[in-house]
């Protein structure tokens, strides 16, 4: 049995296309709950605990980034055979390389407070591989009281700061998280941003500072049919500090992507 065919997927709602949601590296499906509770009244909502983390078993091998994203495809695959997907930070970037690999399987992308990858430099990329045995020293309380509350802007609530540290502390593990580092620090997907012919929203918290804007405009301009959008007043995980506002860009979007009438050949 592979990895995929035994990942835990949250999912809500029965109608409508499937929305796939992928999680970043310090995360769970937990971190989709807004999403889960507002958008199954229009779309069929999954988001898996990707594997290695939370409620998934490990893989029985090493996963890189190609891996990842063909355990995505298994998901959708097991679902009807395509979806929207959304991707946060590490899962953007699964995100962009599944509709690499599996074009037919991408219906449309959201790719929210993201990046092409940390191998597009050797500092994050030393950066990102140094979080393993970080991990390993302090396990994964102590790592996500460390790192959680940096995922958010300063102006974010007691009660989502420590919802952020206690899903990461839940969330990973050895040797999932390592795994997924070292997909991230091997990863520069500026060729391939071309190459991707599904429509994409990408977003960006206005006070991201783990990834920021910069990162995310660097998709947009190198992706063929692509919308950028601030989400204001957020940090790098928009969708939980800023779910109204996020989710309203997602319904636009999805709104124009599932309409074929619309012409998706404009950036805006």
């Amino acid at each position: 049995m592979t990895a995929a065919a035994r990942t835990y997927v949250e999912e809500a709602g029965t109608d409508g296309p499937l929305l796939l949601c992928l999680h970043g590296i310090g995360s769970s499906s937990a971190s989709f709950a807004p999403q889960l509770a507002t958008l199954s009244d229009r779309f069929r909502v999954a988001a898996w605990d990707a594997p290695g983390y939370g409620r998934s078993p490990d893989p029985d091998g090493p996963l890189d980034l190609d891996g990842f994203a063909d355990a995505a495809a298994e998901v959708i695959l097991a679902r009807g055979g395509s979806a929207h997907v959304l991707g946060v930070s590490w899962g953007g970037v699964i995100a962009l390389r599944l509709a690499v690999r599996h074009p037919r399987l991408v219906r449309s992308l959201i790719v929210a407070d993201s990046s092409p990858g940390s191998g597009t430099d050797t500092e994050k990329a030393a950066a990102m591989r140094a979080r393993v045995p970080e991990l390993a020293s302090l396990g994964p309380r102590a790592f996500a009281e460390r790192r959680g509350p940096r995922l958010v802007s300063a102006d974010a609530s007691a009660e989502l700061v420590r919802r952020v540290v206690d899903t990461m502390a839940a969330a990973v593990r050895l040797p999932g998280y390592a795994h997924a580092a070292e997909s991230m620090a091997s990863a520069d997907l500026r060729p391939d941003l071309a190459h991707i012919t599904a429509p994409a929203l990408v977003l960006c918290g206005d006070k991201d500072q783990v990834t920021g804007p910069d990162a995310a405009q660097a998709l947009a301009g190198g992706l063929r049919k692509a919308a950028y959008v601030i989400v204001k007043d957020a940090g790098h995980l928009a969708n939980q500090e800023q779910p109204e506002r996020f989710d309203a860009w997602v319904l636009s979007h999805l709104h124009i992507a599932t309409n074929p009438h619309t012409d998706h050949d404009k950036k805006g």
